[in-house]
């Protein structure tokens, strides 16, 4: 059966981090999906802090779509108690599927997996291919060195200027919150 409300996709880390605010950050996130009735769309993990998303957010009536690719089933420990659980073959399939099934792009903190996935949909949006948000939740100036990266790219020429222009960073679940309700109205 198909979904019929608005799907929040969500990037993070598999692995909690060394700060106490990046959970605290993905369990607000959950219940902030849940409260506006959408739907959480993430890597189906249970671990780090993308367990505690999605934890929060089942915890507090959300419907969740996790989508997990074969070969990480055991490692990030796959919730098969979501509303949709997906197992695609390779991590490709994975970012295609979760994109797909989603309305807005939200990156918590994470490592070199949530770069990847927020890159790909990042040089789709540059290349015109979709204009869904993408959003990064600052905890405590995470994606400050990604937000510096990003300019320094334009600066040396390798990309337009509105390539800035595609990414908001926003500095607490508050602000996430209040630009995804404008972002999706």
């Amino acid at each position: 059966m198909a979904h019929k409300g608005k799907s929040v996709c969500v990037y993070c880390g598999s692995r909690p981090g060394v700060r106490p605010a990046y959970a605290e950050a993905a369990r607000a996130t959950g219940a902030m999906i849940a409260r506006n009735g959408w739907r959480l769309v993430y890597g189906a993990g249970d671990v780090g802090i993308m367990g505690e998303v999605s934890r929060a957010a089942t915890e507090a009536g959300a419907e969740a779509m996790g989508v997990i690719p074969v070969h990480l089933v055991a490692r990030e420990q796959g919730r098969r108690d979501l509303a949709r659980f997906v197992i695609t073959e390779n991590m490709h399939e994975r970012k295609k599927v979760m994109f797909m099934n989603s309305d807005a792009i939200v990156m918590l903190p994470g490592g070199a997996g949530s770069l990847d996935e927020f890159f790909e949909v990042l040089t789709w949006r540059q290349l015109g291919l979709h204009d869904k948000p993408i959003l990064l939740v600052d905890t405590e100036d995470d994606w400050a060195p990604l937000a510096a990266l990003l300019a320094h790219v334009v600066a040396e020429g390798f990309a337009e200027e509105t390539l800035l222009g595609t990414v908001r960073r926003v500095g607490d679940v508050p602000a996430l919150e209040a630009a995804l309700k404008e972002a999706m109205a």
